[in-house]
């Protein structure tokens, strides 16, 4: 299908179409050259491999397999339009966002091609690798010391993998002084390590490149709305009521206020600068924090809470509440309080 038999649908007329029949291609787009920035980082840092990359439902490299797979909505300005009205962000969209997750997934690419996880010296310094998934919640320590900080959440922290690529991406960033800028960190260790294990590589071909059919990793062949209501499954928790008592505390202005107003109102006029301020700093998907806002709406009109017009403490006490919440979704997994 060309673009031009899909680029003007509306929304829900897109959302029928399968992906792989929508004939994306990454050559001749604007993340070509991004690609090839890649390679030339890769190539002035004496490594010969440039892992090939192909268009997939989300970012990531098949265990076992040196390619980068690019999400699809990055191919295309109407997808990406999509992403943002379905997901609120489009993860990537800038080009210094896209190549740091690029580094980082080159890193993954180079792990498989030349197995290194396999090596003694890897894995005293990283951890035993394994083909379980990056889990989707661990507990960060936001100030060690042991690990390179690189993308959000400190997601070098999450799995060995994870550990390797985030050092591999903060050793490949062009212009960037790793040495002085973690001096003093544990972490150094790592980056000269990876430093020594790429000197080694240094103009060597893969050890091992499978070949392989992107058919092989055919994750595209589904509709958009599947791929969005799986995607979205992802990022939706359900709500307990316990959460009652906190929002009456929070909403605490009865009938004997005279100059008072909705809760609901005050959050849904509040609402996009408490979802942009909680995923500034706590790193959290707007989509997540977009939905917990709009299940506390909701309960709020259930409850009949009000706020007292006008109280400068009103919107610094819920923006604390929500980014406590958020936080322990991201340690926990779950929305629950501190006990």
């Amino acid at each position: 299908m060309d673009a031009a038999d899909w680029v003007n649908l509306s929304d829900e007329e897109l959302l029928e179409k399968k992906i792989s029949r929508l004939g994306l291609k990454l050559e001749g787009t604007e993340l070509q050259p991004l690609i090839q920035q890649l390679y030339e980082e890769l190539s002035q840092k004496g490594l010969a491999f440039h892992p090939p990359c192909h268009v997939g439902d989300e970012w990531f490299v098949p265990v076992g397999i040196p390619a980068i797979f690019i999400p699809f909505f990055l191919a295309h300005d109407r997808l990406r339009k999509l992403e943002r009205r379905m997901m609120l962000e489009v993860e990537g969209e800038t080009p210094e966002w896209f190549m740091r997750l690029m580094r980082h997934e080159a890193a993954h690419a180079y792990s498989y091609a030349y197995h290194l996880y396999k090596k003694k010296k890897w894995q005293r310094t990283f951890g035993l690798s394994s083909n379980e998934e990056t889990p989707q919640f661990y507990r960060p320590r936001p100030y060690s010391r042991s690990y390179v900080v690189h993308l959000d959440d400190w997601y070098a922290q999450s799995h060995p993998d994870e550990d390797f690529a985030e050092t591999f991406a903060v050793w490949l960033t062009p212009g960037l002084d790793w040495r002085e800028r973690y001096k003093g960190w544990k972490a150094l260790q790592k980056l000269e390590y990876v430093d020594e294990l790429m000197l080694s590589l240094a103009g060597k071909p893969p050890v091992h490149q499978p070949e392989y059919r992107v058919a092989d990793y055919d994750c595209l062949n589904i509709k958009l709305k599947t791929c969005y209501a799986r995607k979205r499954k992802l990022y939706e928790d359900s709500y307990p009521d316990f959460y009652d008592n906190d929002l009456k505390r929070l909403f605490a202005a009865g009938p004997e206020v005279a100059e008072r107003s909705k809760a609901s109102a005050f959050l849904r006029a509040h609402r996009r600068h408490l979802m942009d301020s909680v995923c500034r700093w706590t790193n959290e998907k707007k989509y997540r924090v977009n939905k917990l806002l709009a299940r506390l709406i909701d309960r709020c009109d259930q409850l009949a809470l009000y706020v007292r017009a006008g109280d400068p403490q009103q919107e610094l006490q819920v923006s604390a509440y929500i980014t406590t919440l958020v936080m322990n979704h991201l340690f926990t997994g779950k929305f629950k309080r501190t006990k």
